[in-house]
């Protein structure tokens, strides 16, 4: 009896998680570059916008429709600290950015925060999985780990 109720009742959740889900019609990101000072940087880090925006779609690939929520996102601030700073602790590499969720059918879908992930939250791993070290600052890894950090930030995010 026990065991009946208890798989019943695990059932039920899983199916109520599947239809609490968001669903996505459109996800719009845009990043203004030109804010980079650095030139280096502002070169290599000329498709964040797309890449971001492809981040999070490959998060919500079930979950696109026709009808649902709309994702924008704004990144503001690309701060990225060099080896120097960052070993004395004066400055953190981070992607800033204003996250806006937006519903034409569900008033409950609404939300709108600011999203920071900076270089020490998002873990960067070698080819063969070791941590790399905060030097990794103009790495395609550390670009990578910014890039994912940010997007399961907005992804754990949706109501």
């Amino acid at each position: 009896m026990f065991r009946t109720t208890l798989l019943g009742g695990v059932a039920v959740m899983l199916a109520t998680s599947a239809f609490a889900a968001t669903m996505i019609k459109e996800i719009d990101v845009t990043a203004d570059i030109t804010a980079i000072e650095n030139v280096e940087a502002a070169a290599y880090w000329t498709n964040l916008a797309d890449d971001l925006e492809e981040a999070i779609t490959a998060r919500l690939v079930d979950q696109i429709g026709e009808e649902g929520s709309k994702i924008s996102v704004d990144i503001n601030e690309l701060s990225l600290a060099n080896s120097f700073q960052e070993k004395l602790g004066i400055e953190d590499a981070i992607l800033n950015g204003q996250v806006n969720v937006s519903s034409d059918v569900d008033n409950a879908k609404f939300d709108a925060y600011e999203l920071t992930v900076s270089a020490k939250t998002a873990l960067a791993f070698a080819a063969d999985g070791s941590v790399l070290p905060t030097e990794f600052v103009g790495s395609p890894e550390y670009y990578k780990a910014l890039v994912t950090a940010f997007a399961d930030g907005v992804v754990t995010r949706l109501k």
